[in-house]
């Protein structure tokens, strides 16, 4: 089978991009590199990526419909992993119209190419952020979202929408995901695992907001690629017991489905940061401070439609998960250290 899978050099997207290469799919990856975090980084998931046989890459961005378009036609892919998008809560507050760009025109193109080439099914990234100032928990797919605290949220809300939209007018199945919290080697450093694990090594402050008091639903990379390799071959479906009467607004009388993938299990922010003193062996000098614009205090996922439709939950542990990030951190800045260091050696010799 032939995967579409934009965002390749993303964290998710590097990640969903080997578990089917490692799978014996083949993938075509796309992806804009921007800068909005080191490029280093995605280039070198790249790296890895391209040392796959079976695996093409394609610089593209998606407010290019035309191009994409043309790639869903050459290469007759029938399956579209849709993971591009521009992340990150608080730099919605700072640019709000890059979020617009990607995350609103960039989805619109994918939809427009999927309908176009009679996609079988899309799955595409929502986030937990659409939960917003709502205080039900755990977070069911089955309460409405009404009221998003960011843009960034604003913008995946509005991601499910006009996939149901595609999917009422045209047939398309498209499969929306919230994710809770993602983290694991090859993660974003913008999250908060990295940056933690960063500011603990190197002796600096970390920034705790709401003096400490967020509970998070942190899922470990693994689980999410699972789940949605299990949900890539259960296309979505009309819900036969849907009622306009009293909709649900996680299913749908067109094919069209939304999932929680969260870990079921609400961590406390100073536990998860004691799990990286225990990992790194250092104490974290701590800098308390209140809640930010755009977050809520707390995160929980409730995954029983999840487990139902696919036999799975995410259950790894979050220490488990912690170690084994810390250990792709250390081991992955130690290489790139030595192949700076390298490079001086070669430009100091070439100057000599």
């Amino acid at each position: 089978m032939k995967v579409l899978v934009t965002g390749a050099a993303g964290f998710i997207g590097y990640s969903m991009s080997e578990k089917l290469l490692n799978s014996g799919h083949e993938v075509v990856g796309i992806d804009n590199i921007n800068d909005y975090y080191d490029v280093h980084l995605k280039e070198a998931r790249l790296e890895k990526l391209t040392a796959h046989k079976d695996f093409s890459f394609i610089e593209l961005d998606l407010e290019n419909g035309a191009e994409l378009s043309r790639i869903l036609k050459q290469t007759g892919i029938k399956k579209v992993i849709h993971l591009a998008a521009q992340a990150g809560v608080r730099y919605s507050l700072e640019n709000p119209q890059a979020y617009i760009n990607s995350n609103i025109n960039g989805f619109l193109n994918v939809l427009e190419a999927c309908r176009r080439h009679k996609i079988d099914h899309l799955i595409y990234a929502s986030s937990s952020s659409v939960y917003g100032a709502n205080r039900q928990l755990p977070f069911s797919v089955h309460d409405n979202v009404d009221h998003p605290l960011s843009l960034y949220a604003a913008t995946k809300k509005a991601n499910e929408l006009m996939a149901h939209t595609y999917s009422s007018l045209y047939g398309l199945p498209t499969t929306g995901l919230r994710f809770f919290t993602v983290y694991g080697p090859w993660g974003r450093p913008d999250m908060a695992l990295f940056k933690f694990t960063k500011s603990i090594l190197e002796e600096e402050p970390i920034e705790i907001y709401n003096n400490g008091n967020m509970l998070r639903d942190f899922t470990y990379i693994d689980d999410i690629t699972e789940s949605i390799f299990r949900l890539l071959h259960k296309p979505a479906e009309s819900n036969p017991k849907w009622d306009g009467m009293q909709p649900d607004p996680g299913t749908s009388y067109a094919p069209y489905k939304v999932y929680n993938i969260g870990n079921n299990n609400p961590v406390n922010l100073m536990e998860f940061i004691h799990a990286i003193e225990e990992a790194t062996g250092k104490t974290a000098i701590k800098q308390f401070l209140p809640l930010q614009a755009g977050d809520v205090p707390e995160t929980y996922a409730d995954v029983e439609d999840l487990y139902r439709d696919i036999n799975f939950r995410p259950s790894t542990e979050i220490r488990t998960g912690i170690r084994k990030f810390i250990e792709w951190y250390t081991d992955y800045y130690e290489l790139r250290n030595l192949s700076c260091d390298k490079q001086n050696e070669v430009k100091l010799s070439e100057k000599s």
